[in-house]
């Protein structure tokens, strides 16, 4: 579910207009280094634009974020722009976004599934890359051996 998610986004964000665009004053070069961004910001789902001298305005938000404040975005892009030369806040605000939506949407502990389903969902894992754990992290399966089974069932 996280890969297939995380594909989605390949195509570019959906974008959330704001009712009314938020101007954001950052400083000139903080600015200047955001619009040098904003073709980058756009595949993310934001648009951002000059807004005279030290400003921005921002029309759209990523739509999968959210209700965000707008102000604190921009603010953090700005501040890792000027340390890294990358805006990684979004990329992973995103990315922990398609994580949190893929556990709720995905096969949840204790649910039972019948043999169709689990063959079909050991398919789609053997398809996908990444397929051994979560977009948090935690592992989606575990391999037991033969002599694992056996001591649990104190056979060895």
């Amino acid at each position: 579910m996280f890969e297939r998610l995380k594909a989605g986004q390949a195509g570019g964000v959906r974008r959330q207009p704001l009712l009314v665009p938020e101007v954001v004053e950052l400083g000139e070069a903080a600015s200047a280094r955001i619009v040098a961004s904003a073709a980058e910001f756009a595949g993310l789902g934001l648009v951002v634009e000059a807004f005279g001298p030290g400003a921005v305005v921002v029309r759209e938000t990523p739509a999968p974020l959210g209700d965000i404040d707008v102000q604190r975005l921009m603010r953090d892009l700005a501040d890792e722009l000027a340390e890294t030369g990358e805006a990684l806040a979004l990329k992973d605000r995103l990315n922990q976004l398609c994580a949190t939506l893929a556990c709720h949407g995905s096969v949840r502990a204790g649910r039972r599934l019948g043999p169709a389903e689990m063959d079909a969902l050991l398919r789609e894992m053997e398809a996908t890359p990444h397929s051994g754990q979560c977009g948090h992290g935690h592992p989606t399966y575990v391999e037991l051996k033969l002599s694992d089974i056996e001591r649990l069932f104190g056979r060895k």
